[in-house]
């Protein structure tokens, strides 16, 4: 895989030209800027900047009022490879706060290695009403160890506007959920994205992410996707390398607001 040519793509067609993640969201596009703009229960982000020296603190300052305008917090998607190359201390001294960095891994879709079945006694469900979401949005919470309103909101309302954009999968033991993950399909791109992965802690090292990974690849296969993108954590990274991503970047959430 061209590394440098991936990137570029992604960077075109996911980020410069992104396109809003739910119903109610809606992406501007002002100066060297792209943003998505959201309800409260959703996601308020820069997403893409082409800045320069002469231009970032002016940016930076633009895109706080716009938002503390709006009463919404927001994050600025900081990606390795974005300009200038201060970009994160200026963020920092500007009032945003970083979260921990990751890895922004990208396969062929192809080239994975796809064969990985769930354990002995491992089912997956895919997640089509309220019901199938709260089994998600509970693994979520409890591997995560974090709150799982706005992402219940965000996938109901997304189901509902365009089902055909978003796959959210379950892993059950018997009746108990145990692992989760979703997908999102960008519909005229290459790319399909990975998020939430997430395993209950007694239940991992077992092969369920693995698993899930190759079952939502195939899924995307079937759709005529030719890359899946993930943001990956340090847990995770080994095991999507092993099975043919690639490091091309990373990713640092800077946010602001409470």
């Amino acid at each position: 895989m061209d590394h440098a040519a991936v990137l570029a793509l992604y960077d075109r067609d996911i980020r410069e030209g992104a396109r809003p993640d739910g119903p109610g969201a809606r992406i501007e596009r002002t100066g060297q800027v792209v943003r998505q703009v959201a309800d409260a229960q959703g996601w308020n982000s820069v997403v893409w900047s082409a800045l320069d020296e002469g231009s970032v603190d002016r940016a930076i300052g633009e895109q706080i009022a716009y938002f503390t305008g709006l009463g919404r917090d927001f994050e600025w998607k900081l990606y390795g490879h974005d300009r200038p190359v201060d970009l994160g201390s200026r963020l920092t001294a500007a009032g945003f706060r970083a979260e921990p960095e990751e890895t922004l891994l990208i396969g062929e879709v192809a080239r994975l290695a796809l064969d990985a079945e769930p354990p002995e006694g491992i089912r997956f469900v895919q997640a089509t009403d309220p019901a199938g979401i709260d089994l998600v949005v509970d693994v979520h919470e409890k591997a995560f160890g974090t709150d799982g309103t706005r992402l219940r909101h965000r996938l109901l309302a997304r189901l509902a506007a365009d089902p055909g954009t978003v796959v959210a999968v379950v892993a059950l033991a018997g009746d108990e959920p145990v692992s989760a993950a979703r997908m999102e399909l960008v519909p005229g791109t290459r790319f399909a994205g990975l998020w939430g992965g997430g395993t209950v802690e007694a239940w991992r090292g077992r092969g369920i992410y693995r698993a899930l990974v190759g079952h939502r690849a195939r899924v995307a296969a079937a759709h005529g996707y030719r890359y899946l993108q993930v943001d990956a954590s340090a847990m995770s990274r080994p095991i999507l390398e092993r099975l043919g991503f690639h490091a091309v970047s990373t990713t640092t959430p800077y946010l602001y607001g409470s």
